[in-house]
């Protein structure tokens, strides 16, 4: 699928060769498009009480639509901030059902803007303009709640901390007319949490839980 998606991208390259716009400094870049959110998430197990469950968690990926906005500060170095409309998450038992209450947990909502500085390798000229780029995220998790049949099994208050740590990305924009192109991208986001809750009167938590995904998105982009 990745080949397939850079052969496709190298030939309207070829197509667009006569259309190629150049990045300056003081460009502002806008792009909307869909974006992946692919955690690659391990976590200590659930303690439930004083009683270790000897249980994980796995998250769920989701795709919503994806948003950023760049500024060129010189004509290779950007500051681009990325947001989303929310993305949410399936939690679920990394066993099959080990409490009766179906193998999911519940479910999460975050928003994880980011800020990233890119470098753009190519001359202006250039209709490939592949960059990497490297920045810190702050993700709000919000919206946290267990499934029904786990709230009747007795838990409830389900909370995760926020996150804030360091990202990376690998990118690339395809130069069309009139100050257009096509962008894509593969992020990945550092983003560690806990989680706290109620089980029936006594407090549960899970220590550690690292979400750290993968973020891919393809978007339509526009330069002013």
């Amino acid at each position: 699928m990745k080949f397939a998606l850079l052969s496709s991208l190298f030939a309207l390259s070829v197509v667009a060769s006569g259309f190629a716009a150049a990045y300056e400094q003081g460009d502002i870049v806008i792009r909307g498009g869909a974006t992946t959110v692919a955690p690659d998430e391990s976590s200590s197990t659930i303690i439930a009480g004083d009683t270790d469950l000897g249980v994980g968690l796995t998250i769920d990926s989701n795709t919503q639509l994806g948003l950023n906005i760049a500024y060129f500060f010189t004509d290779h170095l950007n500051l681009e901030l990325l947001a989303a409309t929310p993305f949410k998450h399936d939690v679920d038992f990394d066993i099959a059902d080990p409490l009766g209450t179906g193998n999911q947990l519940g479910e999460v909502t975050h928003l994880p803007p980011t800020l990233t500085v890119n470098y753009y390798f190519n001359d202006s000229a250039s209709v490939l303009q592949p960059y990497v780029g490297a920045g810190v995220n702050y993700t709000f998790i919000y919206d946290e709640e267990f499934t029904g049949a786990n709230r009747q099994a007795g838990l409830s208050d389900l909370s995760l901390d926020d996150s804030v740590g360091l990202s990376a990305q690998l990118g690339l924009d395809v130069m069309l007319a009139n100050n257009w192109h096509i962008n894509t991208s593969v992020r990945w986001i550092d983003i560690d949490t806990e989680a706290s809750f109620n089980v029936s009167g006594a407090s549960g938590h899970v220590n550690d839980i690292e979400i750290d995904p993968w973020v891919y998105t393809i978007a339509i982009g526009y330069t002013f």
